[in-house]
Formats: structure tokens, C-alpha cells, sequence
């Protein structure tokens, strides 16, 4: 009988790169994305977001609303990893670091904090989180400077703490 399949590296190895195509926004995203035309005439679709895959989603629901002409009444920002911006056209893409978050995080989170404040009864707002969110929507608390949750967040990771007690 011949092998079909290959080497186990290769079967693991295309294994693998299958999992990673069916996790790409395009995939998942448009079915649950609101329709524009549900939106009222007057408001506008709000999209902030944060994680790893936010410059992916934002693209992708982006694609998803070029054709309607509605398309304008979308505005927005979500906050990505450094090097993982994409173009857009009214969803913008902050950079900022990950895991330890760093100042351009915490300017970002302020901006979305008062897009949001802005929001008005007619608008409705969407937000995009993936893994890595918690890190880039970064806003410490009254009496917390950033410098001592980056500490934290260093020593959090060095001593090999799990996900939930970072977060």
C-alpha cells in the first residue's frame, strides 16, 4: 500500500498550516457581521477593537461593507500588534507592543475610551477582540503608572505564570 500521506513532519506540518487558514478572519468573520442597512440613517457603525488579530478583522470587515453604500457611516480603531497593520479606509490601525504594553498602547486605549464617549443614540458600536487584547487595550488604573505594569507584566511572564493571571 502506498503512503499518501507522507512523512509524519509533513502531515503535522500541513496539519498544522490547516488549522492556521481556517482561523483567518475571512473565514469566520462575515457571517457575524451586522448588516449596514440595519444601522439608522443618521448613526454611524463604530468598530474598535484590540488583539493579535484586530488589523486582520478590521480588514476583513472592511471588505466585507466596501460594496454597500452605507459604507461611509463605518468609523473606528483597534489596536494590533506592532508590524501587523493593514490598509484600510475608515477603521484605523494602531500599533503597539505586545505582551508587555507600552505607550502607544495606553494613547490608543484613551483614544477608543473617547470614541466611545462620543457615541451618540443612533450609533451602534462593534468591538473586534482576539487573543493578545488584554495586553494593547492597556488603560492602568487611577494611581497606576505604565511603568509598573510593565514591570509587572515582565515579572508575570518571567515566572511563568499562566494566561489568566497575566490578564
Amino acid at each position: 500500500m502506498a503512503d499518501t500521506v507522507g512523512s509524519p513532519d509533513r502531515l503535522l506540518r500541513r496539519l498544522y498550516q490547516t488549522a492556521v487558514a481556517a482561523a483567518q478572519p475571512e473565514h469566520y468573520l462575515p457571517p457575524a457581521l451586522p448588516r449596514l442597512s440595519d444601522l439608522p440613517h443618521t448613526g454611524r457603525l463604530i468598530v474598535v477593537g484590540a488583539g493579535k488579530a484586530a488589523a486582520a478583522m478590521a480588514q476583513c470587515a472592511e471588505q466585507h461593507w466596501r460594496d454597500d453604500p452605507r459604507f461611509s457611516q463605518v468609523t473606528g480603531l483597534v489596536i494590533a500588534r506592532h508590524g501587523e497593520a493593514r490598509p484600510t479606509r475608515h477603521i484605523e490601525i494602531v500599533e503597539a507592543a505586545h505582551p508587555v504594553p507600552d505607550k502607544h498602547a495606553v494613547a490608543a486605549t484613551e483614544r477608543i475610551v473617547s470614541l466611545l464617549h462620543g457615541a451618540g443614540p443612533e450609533d451602534r458600536v462593534l468591538c473586534l477582540l482576539s487573543g493578545g487584547g488584554s495586553a494593547l487595550l492597556c488603560l492602568p488604573a487611577t494611581g497606576i503608572g505604565l511603568a509598573e505594569k510593565q514591570n509587572v507584566t515582565r515579572a508575570l511572564l518571567a515566572s511563568g505564570a499562566p494566561i489568566d493571571a497575566i490578564n
